[in-house]
């Protein structure tokens, strides 16, 4: 972000698309990828509450219930930590700057923004906390079989990745934006990992 690798790369793409942000409203990133990931990425965390409220309720899946409760912990977590940062950092999405066609100048991280400027909520980037959540399947794999783990941490990596790089084509995210997200869903994970791991030791 400092050293302007985000507007590099960003304007590569831009020029890419033609100097205009092509791919903000196809089918295949605002729908599939966009609309789409958020149903599937709701879908799975529906189906660990559930898997977990069984766990709790069921003697022969009580294993289960502490790496079950800490994969529904870790990914509500995660993707709401986002949120929270999302809202207090005010960062613009490139398709707001003037850079890119929009209407608004650039202004960094830590740099107070100018006085009516519209408030941003761009950083970090929310739609790929909803796949980056999912790394904690390498901590849940620790706690249940541990030759799982690098399967479960590409489902997050990859999950993220889709849903990251498809936003930087709409515009909507910067790269530094995807991997803060990265790092916060991780970081999330990695603490509530070392608070339960305790509990849920395999048996």
């Amino acid at each position: 972000m400092g050293a302007g690798g985000d507007q590099w790369l960003a304007d590569q793409v831009y020029r890419l698309e033609g100097h205009h942000w092509l791919l903000q409203n196809a089918w295949l990133t605002s729908q599939l990828i966009h609309k789409g990931g958020k149903w599937l990425s709701a879908t799975a965390t529906l189906v660990a509450i559930l898997l977990c409220f069984h766990a709790w309720r069921s003697e022969r899946a009580a294993a289960w219930r502490w790496p079950l409760l800490y994969l529904v912990l870790a990914v509500a977590l995660g993707t709401g930590a986002v949120s929270l940062l999302k809202s207090v950092t005010h960062m613009d999405c490139p398709w707001d700057l003037s850079r890119y066609g929009g209407l608004r100048e650039f202004v960094g991280l830590f740099e107070t923004r100018p006085q009516g400027m519209p408030r941003g909520a761009c950083f970090p980037g929310g739609h790929s906390s909803a796949g980056y959540a999912w790394v904690s399947l390498y901590f849940l794999a620790l706690l249940v079989h541990p030759s799982w783990r690098w399967q479960g941490l590409a489902v997050g990596l990859v999950a993220g990745g889709i849903f990251g790089v498809s936003q930087q084509l709409r515009g909507a995210h910067f790269l530094s934006h995807d991997l803060w997200t990265l790092a916060t869903c991780w970081t999330v994970s990695l603490l509530l990992y070392l608070l339960v791991r305790r509990r849920c030791q395999p048996r």
